[in-house]
């Protein structure tokens, strides 16, 4: 028996490697892999086409003046560099809301997240990640215990370590909290847990892409039958599945359909975002942050919407069988007509029981519907339309409008009445409050209000001053009031016969 040495398996997945986008990101300038480091991040996992050019172009501006040695492409603009990127398969250019945008692909994003890691000045081992990695191996040993008394006495220790921190706090005592530095470590682990998400979502949408390009293939070659179509998408499906991206997918789509886990989750970043330590974070982490759900949900929806247009070219691949397997049926039955009505062999003859050929027993095996009088038979009439009359007819209340006449003589008659009150000197004026106040009920609405304020504004004899207010109380069309607040007007003459009134409807 041939024995396979474990190196095998991945020596082949080296190989594979050596082929992908990653491998030739790695085996490029490292100049190229420095640009997609900074320009695309966890805060901007995409990128405007437009903007992308002009980036390229100020950095390829920069490389050539302080940098001449570097064997760059002349002839070449931001526009020829991104569209070799796309090629090579270093990025993708999606329509996205009727846009281009930039993106990288799953094996650059995976290579930009290693380079992160091997390039930078930081340590991904803290307290805070050694924690959870603690609470993780419980997790595990408890989920995976078969003895029930064990998981019990677990389970009530862990009820006995929170009910001694509740008595401490209900006694007074300061919480134990986690210093800033601690916080910042906890925090900028759960970014480095997040930043491996996009690449998992973006090797599952990459593999049903893939499925989906193999069925559109099939459907314009019509190479494989219907049934072998459908086994090969059902197989690859469920192949994606099994892996890690899938099993990525997989959990959080049962997160997205918990409203529970969302209303914590949603409730957990609040409060992180309030607390004091954030504000030693940097303006992108924090974005990343609170952004961190809803960039989740559009990874997601893309997949979802792969899924779809798979979904959509299948059942034109399956439609495509039945309308054939259809048309030839129809021959068929077509020929068989034919033959048995110019057979001279065959004659007329009475069944001793009516065949009824639509019923649901003699279904084709293609579905092929046959004429059933009942499918055809005249609808029932329409109920008669319901009758109307003048007492169904109701006018909508309206607010008047303004009776020009009695405002201009209530105008005339207060001022009149404030000149024989003064005792000497200039007249008094009568104001807005007070015309409004000798108003009948009826002329106490909104459009009296306009037309008293149009009076002030157009007649010379008026004043109206913004620095003071009065108030007015205006009865609506449903009967209740309102008080509102105007600036003061003055009314020192009568209004003349030759202003005319603004209608406000």
């Amino acid at each position: 028996m041939h024995v396979t040495h474990p190196a095998s398996a991945t020596w082949a997945d080296q190989q594979r490697f050596r082929d992908s986008a990653g491998w030739k990101l790695l085996s490029s300038a490292p100049w190229v892999a420095g640009f997609l480091r900074a320009e695309f991040t966890t805060a901007t996992p995409r990128v405007a086409l437009e903007s992308f050019h002009a980036s390229l172009d100020a950095f390829l501006k920069h490389l050539r003046a302080e940098q001449p040695e570097l064997p760059l492409n002349e002839a070449w603009m931001a526009a020829q560099y991104a569209d070799s990127w796309v090629k090579s398969g270093f990025l993708a250019r999606p329509l996205v809301d009727g846009r281009f945008v930039y993106e990288p692909t799953a094996h650059t994003a995976r290579v930009l997240r290693f380079l992160d890691a091997v390039a930078g000045s930081g340590t991904n081992l803290n307290s805070s990640r050694l924690s959870t990695l603690l609470a993780s191996l419980e997790s595990l040993a408890h989920e995976t215990d078969p003895d029930p008394e064990a998981r019990i006495r677990q389970l009530e220790a862990e009820i006995a370590e929170r009910q001694a921190k509740l008595d401490t706090l209900r006694s007074g005592a300061e919480p134990a909290l986690l210093t800033d530095d601690d916080a910042l470590a906890a925090a900028r682990s759960i970014l480095d847990l997040a930043a491996n998400l996009p690449a998992d979502f973006k090797r599952m949408r990459d593999g049903v892409h893939d499925m989906l390009h193999a069925i559109r293939q099939q459907v314009m070659e019509a190479s494989v039958t219907k049934g072998v179509a459908v086994g090969q998408v059902l197989d690859s499906d469920k192949q994606l599945r099994s892996t890690a991206e899938g099993e990525t997918f997989r959990g959080f789509t049962d997160f997205l359909s918990d409203p529970a886990q969302q209303a914590r989750f949603r409730e957990a970043v609040t409060d992180i975002l309030t607390r004091d330590f954030v504000e030693d974070l940097t303006a992108a982490e924090r974005g990343t942050i609170a952004n961190l759900l809803r960039e989740m949900r559009r990874q997601a929806a893309e997949v979802h919407a792969s899924y779809g247009k798979l979904s959509e070219s299948l059942h034109a691949l399956i439609a495509a069988d039945d309308v054939r397997d259809s048309e030839a049926l129809r021959r068929s039955l077509r020929a068989a007509e034919l033959a048995v009505a110019s057979s001279a062999a065959l004659t007329a003859r009475v069944p001793a029981v009516p065949v009824r050929l639509f019923e649901p027993r003699f279904a084709t095996l293609s579905h092929l519907g046959i004429f059933d009088p009942d499918d055809h038979a005249v609808p029932p009439r329409l109920a008669d339309a319901p009758e109307l009359s003048a007492a169904d007819i109701h006018r909508t209340p309206i607010t008047p409008a303004a009776d020009t006449a009695a405002l201009r003589a209530a105008v005339a008659d207060a001022v009149h009445r404030a000149g024989t009150t003064a005792s000497g000197g200039e007249p008094r004026a009568a104001t807005l409050e007070t015309v409004y106040s000798t108003l009948e009920p009826a002329h106490r609405h909104l459009n009296s209000v306009r037309y008293l304020l149009e009076l002030a504004r157009t007649e010379p004899g008026a004043e109206l001053d913004p620095s003071e207010f009065e108030t007015v109380t205006v009865r609506q069309v449903d009967g209740s009031e309102r008080v509102a607040y105007l600036p003061r007007v003055a009314y020192t003459e009568a209004p003349t016969a030759t202003t005319r009134q603004k209608e406000t409807p």
